[in-house]
């Protein structure tokens, strides 16, 4: 079950005396779990309120690719696992910063609760990122079908003019797939494909994920530190020390030749 409302026991406190207005984040069920963690941990970062749909696909990729178990009626110490944990196992170095932020700022809706909060217009939302979106989740927000939360909700982020970003990451994409995804465009969502870019002088794959997550971020206007940007000079990321997004960590070690 999903916390109590804003400044309510137990629920993510109002800030300010404002009402709380979280970004929606929809986890489906194509692979690309990493790509998730690092939207969220992104947007933990910017210190925004979450508001967290992982679809039921989404629970067999993310026991499959992370080992997690994922439970709607237990889903702290899952999710603060989830996005303190590296690529490899190992834990991040800001782990208990993301644990706390998880904490103070997190709220998860079951796929199947169509009563909860993001199913109606009139709750105030920043917008909406479903990553990864399988094709299926692009199908159903583009036919408006609604068979869950996860669409429900970005049916109503579209209605509502807000701002909604798909992260397709499934390929090669079939026709039926390219037409929905420029229904989508027609409709005013961002469809931001989960494509790597090498300008930014990866050295691990993380830097690639997040590098996908940061220009995600980008497209929902949501300011992030999550890769180096381009400053037109040539070679100048591969050359430049390596770089982490991790609160307090030192720079990630370039990987050793021979």
């Amino acid at each position: 079950m999903s916390r109590s409302a804003a400044g309510a026991p137990g629920g993510p406190p109002a800030t300010g005396g404002d009402p709380r207005r979280p970004w929606v984040v929809g986890v489906s069920g194509a692979s690309g779990t990493p790509y998730a963690a690092a939207v969220l941990r992104g947007l933990l970062a910017a210190d925004l309120p979450v508001d967290i749909v992982v679809s039921r696909a989404a629970r067999l990729t993310l026991l499959d690719e992370t080992g997690i178990g994922w439970r709607d009626g237990a889903w702290r110490d899952p999710l603060a696992s989830w996005l303190r944990t590296r690529l490899d196992g190992r834990p991040r170095a800001d782990a208990a910063e993301v644990a706390a932020r998880v904490d103070r700022l997190v709220d998860v809706h079951p796929p199947d609760d169509m009563g909860a909060r993001p199913s109606s217009g009139s709750y105030p939302t920043q917008g909406m990122i479903v990553v990864p979106a399988s094709t299926a989740s692009v199908a159903g927000i583009a036919l408006g079908l609604s068979k869950d939360l996860l669409q429900r909700a970005a049916d109503v982020t579209l209605k509502e003019g807000r701002r909604l970003v798909v992260v397709p990451r499934e390929m090669p994409y079939t026709r039926a797939t390219l037409r929905h995804m420029l229904d989508l465009d027609a409709a005013g969502a961002v469809v931001a494909a989960a494509s790597p870019g090498f300008y930014a002088g990866a050295r691990a794959a993380e830097d690639l994920v997040d590098f996908v997550a940061g220009r995600v971020l980008d497209a929902a206007g949501v300011p992030n530190t999550l890769f180096r940007r381009w400053t037109g000079e040539l070679g100048a990321a591969r050359t430049a020390p390596a770089r982490t997004t991790d609160l307090g960590d030192g720079p990630r070690r370039a990987p050793t030749s021979g």
